[in-house]
């Protein structure tokens, strides 16, 4: 007869996963992925290594997880702007200053999610990720260019460098050794007016 996990079981199996997981981001967001050894993870969580290694099968595996949960947040974000009834050139400032915002506030998360040397496999990820942001930033260019707000272009593409520039203009402003911000709305909207050019609104 197979053995059947109980309902209990399954709830503390669960648990001690969100745990693993939320433990990993805190680490993350207070110095990097560096900062997050299996060991450290599994010391915030209160869990065994083995633990870890149960629900993960490596800290790639873990560090995807992580980084995935945290771009679905963001996603939902800019899916709520780019659904608002605005023109598309306030959606695409709105959804940029949302972004670079929350990033600056987090700064140590932001480029552990952007820049950080990482694992291929966390790359990889990255690049999906970064590929998803792309396709809300072409709808609102898209509309945009069918409204007139925006001159005809290759939406994809613009969309593509839209989010390839915010995310690189936050590499200095969030890396491990980044001086102060100073103006934090000058460099809000500078990076707006360079994606907005971008899309020749």
């Amino acid at each position: 007869m197979a053995y059947k996990r109980s309902a209990l079981m399954e709830e503390r199996l669960a648990g001690a996963r969100e745990r693993i997981l939320l433990a990993t981001r805190a680490l993350v967001a207070a110095g990097g992925y560096r900062n997050a050894p299996v060991t450290a993870v599994a010391a915030e969580a209160g869990v065994s290594t083995g633990l870890i290694y149960r629900h993960f099968p490596s800290k790639a595996d873990l560090f995807v997880e992580v980084l995935t949960a945290a771009v679905e947040h963001e996603l939902r974000i800019f899916e709520g702007i780019a659904a608002e009834d605005l023109p598309a050139p306030e959606r695409l400032r709105r959804a940029i200053t949302a972004f670079v915002r929350r990033a600056l506030a987090g700064p140590g998360l932001a480029y552990a999610f952007i820049a950080e040397p990482v694992d291929p496999e966390v790359e990889a990820e990255r690049i999906r990720c970064r590929r998803l942001f792309g396709d809300v930033f072409h709808r609102i260019v898209a509309d945009g260019v069918a409204t007139g707000s925006f001159p005809a272009q290759d939406t994809r593409v613009t969309a593509a460098c839209i989010v390839g520039a915010f995310t690189e203009a936050l590499v200095g402003p969030t890396a491990p050794s980044r001086d102060a911000v100073g103006d934090e709305d000058a460099l809000v909207a500078s990076i707006c007016q360079v994606c907005l050019r971008a899309a020749g609104g």
